[in-house]
């Protein structure tokens, strides 16, 4: 096997002389490529070694490249280790729009799309490398640090791993195509997750980071989950927060004055907004929709709930819940106060009505002796 290894680091000694670029970001529904490699005859060889008429060595030293070994040239990007020596992926939480036409970015973006494993589907779950295509057969794709992630869900959120910032715009656009309801200001939330496969545990929490033996797919999709539903519910929470807030100033001019200005026609449109953002909430966001993923497995239940507690998900939920009962109870106030006001409208016009008719037969009762006399 050591003539492998050293074709292999000859390879390297040659090519180092040229300058090899480094990744640079390209369109998203192909995976990420290298420019055009050197025209020098030996340096294309031994990049091309798995088309060579010598059997490819990728099966023996897949688990070599996979643990981090130094056979392959580093001018690719790897995640910086931390002082405990594990390796923190960014984790960034995005929520822009309020639906995101799925099946056509699964359409458009089928090459990059990693197969579900659960029958969920209001998300998908775009990967994009960082190695060329002869490098990623070599176990680069099970890698979480050699690859960028992204889930997208139908609700209007979006989970980055492994993305640095000036590429984040990048990966967005991408997602503002198929994107509807764009919101005019964008949340966001940042989170870390740190490999770290010499761990006692499965997990350890810490502060805005989780540490994980092993970062794999699975683990992606319980994070981006609960990382998604959490900045949706941000969201809905601000909206509720400002039918409060419009509620508390008509309370306020009530108090002040001994009623208030708002038209029916208000008043349903606040009603509308309350019931739909309780809808979606419940049935969009899939808030207390089980995992599969979770229920399979212990390990993903583990970081779900600790997840779940971390982001107080359940105590936030309450609070919305007891905000839309608050609004709810305004709103029935003011749809009784609208009622009688029309009710004493309408009362007004049979007294008027009951007078006019009176007024006539008075008028009648006056000119009838007249007419007979004539």
């Amino acid at each position: 096997m050591g003539r492998w290894r050293c074709s292999i680091l000859l390879g390297t000694l040659l090519t180092s002389t040229s300058k090899y670029p480094t990744p640079y970001f390209c369109r998203p529904f192909t995976p990420l490529r290298y420019l055009p490699f050197p025209s020098n005859p030996i340096s294309r060889f031994f990049r091309f070694f798995p088309f060579s008429a010598l059997p490819s060595p990728a099966s023996v030293y897949a688990n070599d490249f996979v643990s981090g070994s130094h056979d392959f040239p580093h001018d690719y990007i790897f995640q910086p280790r931390e002082d405990d020596g594990s390796e923190k992926i960014p984790v960034k939480a995005f929520f822009l729009c309020t639906s995101i036409d799925l099946r056509s970015m699964q359409a458009e973006h089928w090459s990059n799309i990693v197969p579900p494993s659960s029958r969920s589907a209001n998300y998908i779950v775009l990967r994009y490398y960082d190695f060329p295509s002869e490098i990623t057969g070599i176990g680069g794709e099970d890698n979480v640090g050699c690859c960028h992630y992204m889930v997208v869900f139908q609700y209007g959120s979006a989970v980055l791993f492994n993305i640095v910032d000036n590429e984040v715009e990048a990966y967005l656009k991408i997602v503002r195509r198929y994107a509807s309801g764009l919101l005019p200001e964008m949340r966001k939330d940042d989170y870390a997750v740190k490999q770290n496969p010499v761990l006692a545990e499965d997990m350890q929490g810490g502060t805005d980071y989780i540490v994980l033996k092993n970062l794999d797919i699975d683990g992606i999709r319980i994070i981006g989950r609960v990382l998604g539903q959490s900045i949706a519910l941000d969201y809905f929470v601000s909206q509720i927060d400002g039918m409060v807030e419009e509620f508390t100033d008509i309370n306020r001019g009530m108090e002040k004055t001994g009623t208030f200005t708002m038209d029916r026609r208000k008043l349903f449109q606040l009603v509308g907004k309350a019931n739909s953002n309780l809808a979606d909430v419940i049935l969009k966001v899939g808030l207390f929709e089980r995992s599969e993923i979770a229920w399979r497995d212990a390990k993903y239940a583990q970081i779900f709930e600790y997840l779940w507690e971390e982001y107080e998900v359940t105590q936030r939920f309450g609070n919305l819940d007891f905000k839309l009962k608050f609004v709810e109870h305004n709103i029935h106030f003011l749809q009784e106060v609208l009622q009688n006001r029309r009710s004493n409208l309408l009362e007004w016009c049979i007294i008027y009505l009951i007078f006019i008719e009176n007024v006539i037969s008075i008028y009648e009762i006056i000119h009838e002796p007249t007419a007979v006399s004539l």
